[in-house]
């Protein structure tokens, strides 16, 4: 059940290089909550002020995770 519902994610949210600065990840964020990049940073950027490591950790799992946009669509 639970590989189910981490599929479905990676299926639906991607890394956006195009659009990232770091590696992608808020970019990815922002294209399936279909807002603007900005607004996803700013919003990491504050939970990162109060919650550093969590936020790092979380980052840095998405990273991991998550696939590349361009390699995902093409195939």
């Amino acid at each position: 059940m639970a590989s189910d519902y981490l599929g479905r994610i990676k299926r639906s949210v991607h890394l956006d290089k195009e659009n990232g600065w770091i590696f992608g990840v808020c970019g990815g964020i922002a294209n399936y909550l279909r807002t603007d990049v900005a607004i996803v940073r700013v919003g990491v950027l504050i939970a990162g002020l109060f919650f550093p490591k969590i936020v790092a950790a979380l980052y840095l799992v998405a990273w991991l995770v998550l696939d590349d946009r361009g390699r995902t669509l093409d195939q």
